[in-house]
């Protein structure tokens, strides 16, 4: 049976408690793999607006689920996402990966992060400390990052280039 939570809050969330409620009582985990993204911010960025679009988000992001429970032999897997006004430092995404084996862990989490920054349908407006606004437009590097992904067994390209399983 796979654990699978989604989440799209306002609210900040705890990484440790999301781990122990995937892993609780599951002997057939040998794998955690987790990822926390942070609100980044520099001597100007003050804050960041994250807005979505309520039910078409959560689809898109369990279609991504989905899709990494059928790439990889997952016990579980959880996203977290907020959204609101959050100010450097501020947690904003929690990926958590289970599965018996460490490499399913990890490709997937890393899947799944690679395809949140080009997939997700999260608005972006920062905040400087002269009182600017402006919207975010999405990198090249993260496309072609989640272009990774595009081969047929759906394993990582650059994970095989490595000499990985």
């Amino acid at each position: 049976m796979i654990f699978k939570r989604l989440s799209v809050q306002e609210k900040d969330f705890d990484p440790s408690a999301e781990v122990k409620a995937m892993t609780t009582g599951r002997p057939d985990i040998g794998a955690v793999c987790q990822f926390t993204g942070l609100m980044r911010g520099d001597r100007d960025t003050v804050a960041m607006t994250l807005e979505h679009y309520p039910g078409m988000t959560e689809k898109q992001l369990r279609t991504l689920m989905d899709d990494a429970c059928a790439r990889w032999p997952l016990t579980g897997c959880c996203l977290i996402h907020r959204y609101g006004r959050l100010i450097p430092g501020d947690q904003i995404v929690l990926v958590i990966t289970t599965s018996p084996h460490r490499d399913a862990a990890f490709d997937s989490c890393h899947f799944l992060m690679d395809w949140l920054k080009t997939q997700a349908p999260f608005w972006k407006c920062e905040e400087t400390s002269q009182g600017d606004k402006k919207w975010v437009e999405s990198r090249d590097t993260d496309t072609a990052a989640a272009r990774h992904w595009d081969t047929q067994d759906g394993k990582r390209a650059t994970r095989r280039l490595l000499g990985s399983r």
